[in-house]
């Protein structure tokens, strides 16, 4: 089973896990084909400038069971009680442009992204509706077009926790306008209803310290300047914390986040 955003289903998908390059070569990547998309019965997509952009989600059953490798491992998800208060660091990965307008990138991605609070994340998009299943992440950094459907993830210890889906924003990596992601934690009963309640991972993360988006005002109402695009890129930076920097060999083979972002052995 895999899952992404609702937005960026298109015809004739193939899910590929472990890839690292679109120009390869890649020895470690696996094709599967899709037996069945679900998609969230209350997603309503219009267009890409859609104001109601919730419950951005679908399931994808996979033809056939994913054989975990080194380099093809399932990500963790964060379960229903988890907080994500505004600072938190974490990684977004994909293969989307490289720049507004730009080539994709060849070799798979990653940022390191603040979260945004929603309330402060509504400044920058006052005529969204941006409900309680929405998480913001950015400010100067942030996915860009073509990464529709990637991951956000945080670390918890040495798990890998999936936080969020690249959803859409207001171009790429603009000042003070984060990028929109589906917040992977609203939906862990739906996601269980179609799983089974026993299958997938799901993990508590909870944020330290006190949330200062709580009391968070916006300073005045911006005047929009562009409409939103399904939206990640930064240059490949890495450290210990990141997600290409891990010391788990398999964390820095995680092309099976491209498309795929929560592979179970099963189906539904």
């Amino acid at each position: 089973m895999s899952f992404k955003a609702a937005a960026s289903l298109k015809d004739n998908i193939m899910v590929v896990l472990g890839l690292e390059s679109k120009s390869g070569p890649n020895l470690n990547n696996v094709s599967k084909e899709i037996d069945k998309i679900i998609v969230h019965p209350l997603y309503n997509f219009i267009d890409d400038f859609n104001e109601d952009n919730n419950n951005d989600m679908a399931l994808l059953k996979l033809s056939s069971p994913v054989n975990f490798t080194d380099y093809i491992q399932p990500v963790c998800l964060a379960s229903a009680n988890s907080t994500f208060y505004t600072g938190v660091s974490s990684w977004v990965v994909g293969f989307g442009d490289i720049s507004i307008g730009g080539p994709d990138a060849d070799t798979l991605q990653e940022v390191r992204v603040p979260v945004v609070g929603n309330n402060e994340c509504k400044c920058a998009y006052p005529y969204y509706d941006l409900a309680d299943n929405t998480i913001c992440a950015g400010f100067r950094k942030d996915g860009c077009q073509e990464d529709s459907g990637g991951p956000m993830m945080i670390k918890k210890g040495s798990v890998w926790v999936q936080s969020g889906i690249v959803s859409f924003g207001k171009g790429c990596t603009l000042p003070n306008v984060p990028g929109v992601y589906v917040r992977v934690s609203q939906f862990e009963d739906w996601i269980k209803n179609h799983t089974g309640s026993s299958k997938p991972g799901f993990v508590d993360y909870m944020s330290s310290g006190v949330d200062s988006d709580l009391d968070f005002v916006c300073p005045s109402i911006p005047t929009p300047t562009q409409h939103p695009y399904p939206t990640t890129h930064h240059p490949h930076t890495t450290d210990d914390d990141s997600v290409f920097g891990s010391v788990e060999r398999v964390i820095s083979s995680l092309g099976l986040l491209l498309k795929s972002l929560y592979a179970l052995v099963g189906g539904i």
